[in-house]
């Protein structure tokens, strides 16, 4: 709610033309907005500068294409949503991001880094260009509004840095769960896209399933249809000396907007004609790292499986997908403890985990507070994933989430990134 001592102002936008009634003014007036230029640019440097000539933030309020927010605006201007679970993306996309969603694993920036300093301890003269503003933020700049970014804008620049890393060597992440129907082939789609739209590609969601692997029905086909089976059986070929870099792409399945490759099961045999034991396993496995610097691993429900113990065997990090329900986070919970007692390697991989939480349906938040207080004493990181349509069925597809979600998904990779060290 508008304070009395926040001057309000008002806009409506549609069709690219604005109109415009500033604190006190009794009648509106038509923006002219330059050619090219983003209204929702124009509005914001002008109620930023009715900011700084009233020396006090202003509440705008929208209305029209962009929908209605309530936006309090600075003189320097900073924006922020007015009211609290205002998600104001839709008036300042496509890349002023302010609304974190909610999240339990503590992530810590390097004092020095922080501090901008540089490796002696003094203040450094070049700036850090993962620093420098990008999209709108950058538009207000070049009209000359310096917009400081919010603490939930710099973490996510932080978290979208953190995502971009390359590493020495194939890292490999493992994403489990006992139960079926919990997430993981979403999890591990999305993990995949953060990864690979931050760092440029190189990363690979591998189906490792026996029955029914369903991850290539949720992703990009490619100009054939190759799956595990064909892999394995060029495997030879792949790591001989004289094989090219492209020649993998015989065997997996690009996705052409979130980049990464997806190595196929085949949804139509049964498990007993697609068994792949401890040695192929090892053996698709140096394929994968031979060609790709991540790989992500999207596993059946048989924990006892050769090919299942092999990948914990061979991961770097853990993620534990379930829902905002008490099975799925219980099968979770039970899935953590039997690897802790199975060896220490497992146990280690079992404390470091990183748990997503995702809500399937709107609802109470009580139960995700619930499940979130209890993994937080289990792993070392927790990140709760909105409810999100798009999630729910069809295409696995990043860029059709909302701006919350796709903010989510990439604080999970960056927790995950912690792990790979």
């Amino acid at each position: 709610m508008n304070s009395k001592d926040t001057p309000q102002a008002f806009v409506e936008i549609a069709g690219g033309n604005a109109s415009y009634r500033g604190p006190g003014a009794d009648t509106a007036d038509a923006l002219i907005v330059t050619t090219g230029e983003d209204p929702r640019a124009f509005v914001l440097r002008r109620t930023a500068w009715e900011a700084r000539r009233l020396r006090k933030p202003i509440e705008l309020v929208t209305a029209g294409d962009y929908g209605k927010h309530r936006i309090l605006v600075t003189a320097d201007g900073t924006v922020t949503p007015s009211v609290i679970g205002d998600d104001i993306d839709a008036f300042v996309e496509p890349t002023l991001e302010l609304v974190q969603p909610p999240s339990t694993s503590p992530r810590r920036v390097p004092a020095r880094l922080a501090a901008g300093m540089s490796g002696t301890g003094r203040p450094s003269f070049i700036a850090d260009a993962t620093t420098t503003p990008t999209g709108f933020p950058a538009t207000l700049a070049r009209l000359g509004i310096p917009v400081k970014p919010s603490a939930a804008r710099a973490q996510h620049l932080e978290d979208v840095r953190a995502t971009s890393r390359h590493w020495g060597g194939c890292r490999v992440v493992a994403v489990v769960n006992g139960k079926g129907g919990v997430g993981k082939t979403m999890t591990s789609a999305m993990l995949a896209a953060v990864f690979a739209r931050n760092g440029g590609g190189g990363v690979l969601a591998w189906d490792n399933n026996d029955t029914r692997g369903t991850l290539g029905w949720r992703t990009e086909s490619s100009h054939h249809d190759a799956t595990i089976q064909d892999a394995l059986a060029a495997a030879p070929e792949l790591l001989a000396p004289a094989s090219a870099a492209a020649d993998i792409a015989w065997y997996v399945h690009h996705q052409t907007g979130d980049r990464y490759d997806v190595l196929r099961s085949n949804p139509q045999l049964l498990a007993a004609s697609q068994r792949v034991g401890q040695v192929e396993f090892d053996q698709l496995l140096q394929v994968a790292a031979r060609y790709y610097r991540l790989v992500i691993f999207d596993p059946g429900n048989d924990e006892s499986a050769p090919r299942w113990l092999r990948m914990i065997d061979s991961a770097h990090q853990l993620v534990v997908p379930t829902l905002a329900a008490p099975e799925s986070a219980e099968s979770a919970a039970l899935l953590l403890e039997a690897l802790t007692d199975r060896d220490e390697t497992s146990a280690q991989l079992a404390r470091d985990a990183v748990v997503i939480v995702t809500q399937a349906e709107h609802g109470s938040s009580t139960e995700v507070r619930r499940i979130v207080e209890v993994f937080t004493e289990l792993v070392r990181a927790v990140q709760v994933i909105p409810f999100d349509p798009a999630l729910k069925s069809g295409p696995l597809r990043f860029e059709t989430l909302r701006p919350a979600t796709r903010r989510a998904w990439v604080a999970a990779g960056a927790a995950i990134a912690g792990g790979l060290q």
